[in-house]
């Protein structure tokens, strides 16, 4: 239990880092923001508040999803009906907080009231950001155990299509549900990338089941898989026999925000469904279990920084707990104990029994 809830405070952490109240987010150079925190005295220097270091509208999405998916509903169609419910509602609630576009568009298109298409959203070109892959970790951590595996693609998918219908954006969120559900059983993580590729397969099944706009799936849904493919050649572990994931011997920030951006589509790392949890996968994979090396290389980069982050410490505190993170960190985080109460209650949830 003290690992969903170190996933859930540690999402938040990672989100407010990278966000730096908007200073960071929107800044393309990893050298300029290490130089920044250099002058604030350093990680182990920083106390995060409400006022200085705000949770962005990601996190708040993610704690959305969380809390509908700890509510005791009777099957996935009531659960998707309290996600739209809740959306909407998320729409005009952020706290003053600038919302992902592509969630406002396609909330526009929910309907909490119609009991039969309430969740079905029209396929949107603009809907291929991070916003989906940064509000479901916490359905990996719903549903981690390898037989709930189809309610995992299910879910993911579907919770992913209501804000952003597109699948390098609702991939991304079967993306990062995969992952946290692997960090719960304690698989390694350089076969992560590898058991995502076969994983694909299963999404597109239950996308043609749906029979739900396979004509523009196509394109994009090879561009995810082509990006990922090239990167895990890239860090040579493509084959199952790999187990060592190889990287540059100079990895400073220059060169970390150069390869982050040949990974994404348009020159700005993270932005999209596809990077946002590759940058977070790679950052843990070089890191291991050092958090101030993992802050570098996926809170302290050029580009969307807050989702990369919200990512990698969400899935580092499901491996790594609490105990390597300073508390000046999170003893004041926005929203603390509301995030430690929902990784009690998806661990209540989430268990055999239940």
């Amino acid at each position: 239990m003290e690992k969903f809830q170190a996933a859930m405070v540690l999402g938040g952490v990672g989100d407010a880092l990278g966000y730096r109240k908007g200073h960071w987010e929107s800044c393309l150079s990893g050298k300029k923001i290490q130089e920044e925190l250099a002058s604030m005295g350093g990680l182990g220097g920083l106390r995060l508040d409400p006022e200085n270091w705000p949770l962005s509208d990601g996190t708040l999405m993610h704690m959305t999803t969380a809390g509908a998916l700890v509510t005791d509903f009777w099957c996935l169609e009531d659960l998707y009906r309290e996600l739209v419910r809740l959306y909407v509602e998320a729409m005009s609630s952020l706290q003053g907080r600038p919302p992902d576009p592509s969630s406002v568009e396609s909330c526009a298109f929910l309907k909490p009231d119609n009991f039969l298409l309430a969740w079905h959203t029209p396929f949107n070109e603009k809907g291929s950001g991070f916003g989906a892959a940064t509000k479901a970790m916490c359905i990996g951590m719903r549903y981690w155990q390898p037989e709930k595996l189809d309610n995992l693609v299910e879910v993911s998918i579907e919770t992913g299509r209501m804000t952003h219908h597109h699948p390098i954006g609702f991939l991304g969120s079967l993306c990062t549900a995969l992952f946290a559900s692997y960090a719960v059983q304690g698989k390694p993580l350089v076969q992560w990338g590898r058991d995502l590729m076969k994983v694909i397969p299963k999404a597109e099944d239950y996308c043609r089941k749906t029979i739900r706009h396979m004509a523009e799936y196509q394109e994009k849904w090879f561009y995810f898989e082509a990006k990922w493919q090239i990167y895990l050649e890239e860090r040579d572990i493509m084959e199952d026999n790999q187990n060592k994931p190889v990287f540059p011997d100079h990895y400073d920030p220059d060169e970390t925000d150069k390869v982050y951006k040949r990974w994404s589509s348009e020159g700005r790392p993270g932005r999209r469904g596809h990077d946002a949890p590759m940058i977070a996968y790679d950052a843990l994979l070089a890191s291991g279990s050092d958090w101030t090396e993992l802050c570098k290389r996926a809170m302290f980069h050029g580009g969307e920084s807050c989702a990369t982050g919200s990512i990698a410490g969400c899935l580092y505190g499901l491996l790594y707990g609490l105990k390597q993170v300073p508390t000046g960190l999170y003893q004041n985080l926005e929203k603390r104990e509301r995030l430690e109460e929902l990784g009690r209650e998806l661990h209540r949830a989430s268990t055999p029994e239940k």
